[in-house]
């Protein structure tokens, strides 16, 4: 297993994959300590966390070269998502206890309630786009909530996987509530077939989302996945454009553009589609980005970009392979987007901005709506209350930002519809995907 710099191509470093029985072995682990784990109070959970919240600042410099040196992050980007980590785990420390306590359902019992327990031992198959944040969004809940954890980084950044596990330890974790398997996407059905395995979380591709799915179905395995998406942002004729043009080139770039919550389609009405296109190839070319996080992804997404092109999409700016090492792409421009091209039904997971002109604000609802994704969207209005109604009524998809952009937060449900997954991650719901929601009643 190989770890490779995507600026210069060159290899960083070469790991051991774990062998089957040392996976088996890290497993049983995690299930034996999880019956000690689970009789700590919130307050004890929680004081780990805040540690682990304060190590997290403490290295975020040296994490963040590293993230910069496994995928490509800029520096301030990196900075930033571990800034977010410590946040996490700050929140859940904080907020476990309220949004697991028992809940009294008056009934004809004497007593009855709901009470949230603990599942047992986790895992957790991670993506290497945000190699710290996405493990945390899931960890600190997860956790928190009284679970142990076995993580499956993306092998390309399996020197953070290594590291995030060291910051538990560091931290004070028992040994064992929380370990980094490194191993291959072939070995995760074996670790999903395991008998202590009790629930399954993925963020991914669409692919490896059907296939954790089907696997921990065979088991009845719990999942939540978080899949790709091909957000719309949809301009309305009375937007502001300045402002628009600018909060979408800033959707659309943040992680080199690889991000399943990005903004890739701009669904623009035609009464301000000219106007807005000016604006946003100045925002786009005014912003800098790094490397994309492979070669094969960089060769992946360009033949997507040749295809929208030879299928009549426009091209103003970008849309060649720089003559340069490692996995660089240069923003690009494509308009003129219509269905069938990549762009318009498919993730485009890069630096390049679609844009598809509507002819009203009936017709940017239908094309958003006709995605086979549902993750995140925008809209942009002066009329707050019109935005905020499209954003609830009629937008099918797991977030809507209205005049902003879509993110996550620790204090809001994150997750999908359709091809974008199911179940959330983070907030109050978030923390109770992951424990068995119990009725006791007596007489």
């Amino acid at each position: 297993m190989k770890t490779i710099n995507p600026a210069s191509n060159h290899i960083l470093n070469t790991y051991n994959e774990m062998t089957s029985q040392e996976v088996a072995q890290a497993v049983e682990l995690a299930d034996h300590q999880f019956l000690a784990w689970k009789a700590l109070s919130f307050e004890e959970r929680g004081s780990l966390f805040y540690k682990v919240a304060d190590v997290l600042e403490e290295r975020k410099g040296e994490l963040a070269e590293l993230m910069s040196e496994e995928m490509g992050k800029l520096k301030s980007e990196a900075i930033g998502e571990v800034e977010k980590c410590a946040w996490v785990c700050r929140y859940y420390a904080e907020h476990a206890s309220g949004f697991l306590a028992d809940e009294a359902i008056k009934t004809d019992f004497s007593k009855s309630f709901v009470t949230y327990q603990p599942l047992g031992v986790v895992l957790a198959v991670m993506p290497w786009n945000f190699p710290l944040w996405q493990v945390f969004r899931f960890a600190a809940p997860t956790l928190m909530a009284g679970n142990t954890a076995v993580l499956k980084h993306a092998t390309s950044v399996s020197g953070c996987a290594l590291e995030i596990a060291r910051l538990f330890k560091d931290a004070g974790f028992p040994e064992g509530v929380f370990q980094t398997l490194l191993i291959g996407s072939d070995k995760v059905e074996n670790v999903i077939a395991h008998p202590k395995i009790r629930a399954v979380t993925l963020t991914g591709s669409v692919g490896a989302g059907r296939a954790v799915a089907a696997k921990a179905g065979e088991y009845l395995k719990k999942t939540v996945l978080e899949l790709g998406g091909s957000d719309a942002y949809i301009v309305l004729e009375d937007a502001d454009i300045e402002t628009a043009a600018e909060i979408c080139a800033t959707s659309r770039l943040l992680n080199c553009g690889q991000s399943c919550i990005a903004a890739k389609r701009f669904i623009v009405v035609d009464a301000v589609y000219d106007r807005f296109l000016e604006a946003f190839k100045s925002e786009l070319l005014s912003r800098e980005i790094g490397p994309m996080s492979s070669v094969k992804a960089r060769d992946e997404l360009h033949e997507q970009v040749k295809k929208c092109i030879d299928m009549g999409a426009q091209c103003h700016f970008g849309g060649d392979i720089p003559d340069r090492e490692g996995a660089w792409y240069p923003i690009t421009f494509l308009s003129d987007i219509t269905p069938g091209m990549p762009a318009y039904d498919d993730e485009l997971f890069g630096p390049v901005a679609s844009v598809i002109k509507a002819s009203d604000e009936a017709d940017a609802i239908r094309i958003s709506n006709s995605s086979v994704f549902g993750l995140g969207g925008a809209v942009f209005t002066r009329d707050i209350s019109k935005g905020l109604k499209i954003a609830r009524d009629e937008l099918d998809t797991g977030a809507v930002a209205v005049n902003d952009f879509v993110k996550s937060d620790p204090r809001l449900p994150f997750g999908g519809v359709k091809d974008s997954g199911y179940g959330r991650e983070l907030g109050a719901f978030g923390i109770k995907e992951f424990v068995n929601i119990k009725t006791v009643t007596a007489k």
